[in-house]
């Protein structure tokens, strides 16, 4: 049995996702919430749950300050916010689950089985600090990203990825050191975390660093060769956004 806190500065919220938690997911005991961060802080501290359901935006706060009000964070966290934002893309690079409101049944299963796969491995307190660690910088361009894989995580540079390929619902990551890793989560979401970072969508099965390329090839209706000699397709609907993007002449 998981023990959950709940936290959500409007109260409605909290009632809604404790109505589902209680319908759907029998294992989740929900023992305290607070609608505020020094609440939540106090909650997590006297109570000690293995399970933090933690709203982003809490007023003029935020959930990450209640993460950074806490000497010790032995718990998995499953973020929940309205929108899209800054903070989640955070999120999305420490491999943390978030839910977006309003809260759909069949995501929130998902992400509380695992959640309880990962406080059965107790794997998850590495990936709470790296993203405290990654809202410090000023650019996640310069930080890193988490790779969960089936037995550890992996926390890898960007400026170390040569490319990423998709393999139906997985994901390939080639470094730089030759080293291979498998990732059982989409390109799609990949791309929509590395793109914004200088990394190209060539294909709909292949993202690229740019720093790896070596030339463009015009066989086959446009190749990138890259420094290990590999060949990657362009497909036609990004052929000029990544001759763009390359500064590369017709």
């Amino acid at each position: 049995m998981m023990r959950a806190v709940l936290i959500d500065d409007e109260i409605s919220n909290l009632e809604n996702l404790r109505t589902l938690l209680t319908k759907h997911c029998p294992r989740v005991s929900i023992i305290a919430t607070a609608q505020n961060v020094r609440d939540a802080v106090s909650v997590i501290e006297k109570y000690l749950p293995n399970l933090v359901f933690l709203d982003i935006q809490m007023g003029d706060k935020t959930g990450f300050d209640v993460l950074k009000g806490l000497p010790m964070r032995n718990f998995e966290v499953i973020f929940v916010t309205a929108y899209d934002q800054y903070g989640i893309q955070a999120v999305k690079f420490a491999a943390l689950d978030y839910l977006l409101k309003p809260i759909d049944m069949e995501e929130l299963i998902h992400a509380v089985h695992t959640a309880e796969k990962k406080i059965a491995t107790q794997i998850h307190t590495s990936q709470l600090d790296f993203l405290l660690q990654q809202l410090k910088r000023s650019e996640l361009s310069s930080g890193k990203i988490a790779l969960q894989m089936q037995t550890e995580i992996r926390y890898v540079a960007l400026a170390e990825i040569v490319r990423c390929e998709a393999d139906n619902t997985y994901t390939h990551f080639y470094l730089s050191s030759g080293e291979k890793i498998m990732v059982s989560k989409s390109l799609k979401e990949y791309a929509d975390l590395l793109c914004p970072n200088g990394f190209l969508r060539t294909h709909q099965s292949h993202v690229v660093n740019p720093k790896f390329v070596k030339s463009w090839l015009k066989e086959d209706g446009g190749l990138l060769c890259l420094l290990s000699g590999e060949r990657i397709p362009v497909s036609k609907p990004n052929k000029d956004a990544v001759k763009q993007a390359l500064r590369l002449a017709y």
